[in-house]
């Protein structure tokens, strides 16, 4: 079953690298008042091609291959200005400090910006909407509960899909579920998900074997929440879901590269960024007295704690510990303000990557006192332990407000169901991925 339109990233990058020669053809046109001749139209190819490389790039980190810029379109004229402003800027780099192409466009330059904005927006709006994937199947679903309204809601709601569902079989509803074939044959049934994990469904499956021999094809509710969503629902696992699913068993190839780059890119940036240490040592002490640095007290792989190393960004030492009963606030300065927007203040983990700690991806480490509560009233909460946490994780690009410093049963369940998804999941396509998104998110100034 193709829960998702998996040509969906391809038709979006042909179609977008189609704009991007069109908006330059367009701006030859009008910069010199006609149609370019073969060699004008031949060097400025041969230029732009490269740039438009770099361009692509920059939509992916953007999020423009992703699903929200297509049930959120009404935030696509904003997400690709600027993700046009920066490959203008790129572009105005490559060709001014790397003149080994011979052109050096400014009014072009401007001109581009305006014809491609114009095209990429109509044709993320109305062409690629036009195309259509073809006729839409119909699917039943079986089952209950909050997760099944989900699934229903999104599909039913979205035309990235190539299903839509036409009814819902409620197992508690003994009589109407046994009357399961009708509905099948009378909506012309071609997909039907199911909770094949749920007891209440044991008096439908000697039905459902029987439509095996029919063209109908079956899938289970939890693979199909997880394509959808990029999450796990805790109410939909139990024990042998963890024992089918989440494996550690050595990925040689894998554990070498992740930590071969959290070495790298930790030196990388520890060397980059060494300067601004004493500068925001400095800012630090200056609005506030106390320490420039922090020690945090953090739960890491396999349970075990360890120490994280921040720049303070509260008037008084900011443990974390906020579970504890203060009568006296602790503010955020205005410096500490500025350094967690910017991700700043995280600087000095990149020691904690370097001893190995941390890695730059995983979980988010949980403080000690908040891991106790969760461990006591969410059931396999433990299971995000089983991984090394990290700097940038799922749940924190994914989930809108992860709970940080204080108890957030629900929204910790959230948290959870994506951290599930990263262990189950964990390769290096979807490290790259995070990483992508971390960059994105970064230079938003969004925080994550």
């Amino acid at each position: 079953m193709n829960i998702k339109n998996n040509k969906e990233p391809l038709i979006l990058f042909l179609g977008d690298l189609f704009f991007l020669y069109v908006a330059l053809f367009l701006m030859l046109i009008f910069s010199y008042s006609g149609l370019p001749s073969g060699q004008l139209l031949s060097q400025h190819i041969g230029a732009f091609t490269f740039i438009f490389i770099i361009w692509l790039l920059v939509f992916f980190v953007a999020g423009l291959y992703e699903k929200h810029t297509l049930l959120f379109k009404n935030k696509l004229p904003n997400t690709i200005l600027n993700a046009q402003l920066t490959n203008i800027a790129i572009a105005i780099l490559f060709f001014y400090l790397l003149p080994v192409f011979g052109i050096t466009p400014k009014t072009n330059l401007f001109i581009y910006l305006i014809l491609s904005f114009a095209l990429m927006l109509s044709w993320r709006i109305y062409g690629y909407p036009a195309i259509g994937f073809g006729k839409k199947e119909k699917a039943l679903i079986i089952g209950g509960g909050k997760e099944t309204k989900e699934l229903v809601y999104e599909v039913n709601n979205n035309s990235r899909y190539n299903f839509f569902f036409v009814s819902t079989v409620d197992l508690s509803k003994k009589k109407e579920a046994l009357n399961i074939f009708e509905q099948i044959k009378q909506n012309d049934i071609k997909f039907v998900v199911a909770d094949f994990e749920s007891g209440q469904i044991s008096f439908l499956l000697p039905k459902l074997y029987k439509l095996i021999y029919s063209k109908v094809e079956f899938f289970d509710k939890h693979k199909v929440y997880e394509e959808i969503f990029d999450k796990i629902p805790l109410s939909l696992l139990g024990y042998n879901w963890f024992l089918e699913n989440i494996s550690l068993s050595p990925k040689p190839a894998f554990d070498f590269f992740k930590r071969i780059l959290d070495i790298f890119v930790a030196l990388f940036l520890g060397v980059a960024t060494i300067l601004l240490f004493p500068l925001v040592v400095l800012a630090v002490k200056f609005e506030s007295p106390g320490r420039a640095f922090i020690v945090q007290k953090r739960v890491g792989q396999n349970s075990k704690f360890f120490k994280v190393y921040k720049f303070r960004t509260m008037e008084r030492n900011d443990s974390g510990e906020s579970v504890k009963k203060t009568k006296e606030k602790n503010k955020v300065t205005k410096v500490g303000a500025f350094l967690r927007k910017t991700r700043i203040d995280e600087l000095p983990q990149l020691y904690n990557v370097l001893k190995g700690d941390l890695s730059l991806i995983g979980p988010r480490p949980e403080l000690p006192s908040l891991a106790d509560v969760y461990t006591r009233e969410l059931p396999y909460y433990n299971v995000r332990h089983l991984v090394k946490p990290g700097l940038s994780g799922w749940a924190q690009l994914c989930q809108e407000a992860p709970p940080k410093f204080e108890t957030r049963k629900d929204d910790t369940k959230t948290k959870l169901s994506y951290d599930l998804y990263y262990i189950k999941n964990r390769s290096i396509m979807l490290e790259l991925k995070i990483a992508l998104r971390t960059i994105k998110t970064l230079l938003s100034r969004s925080g994550v």
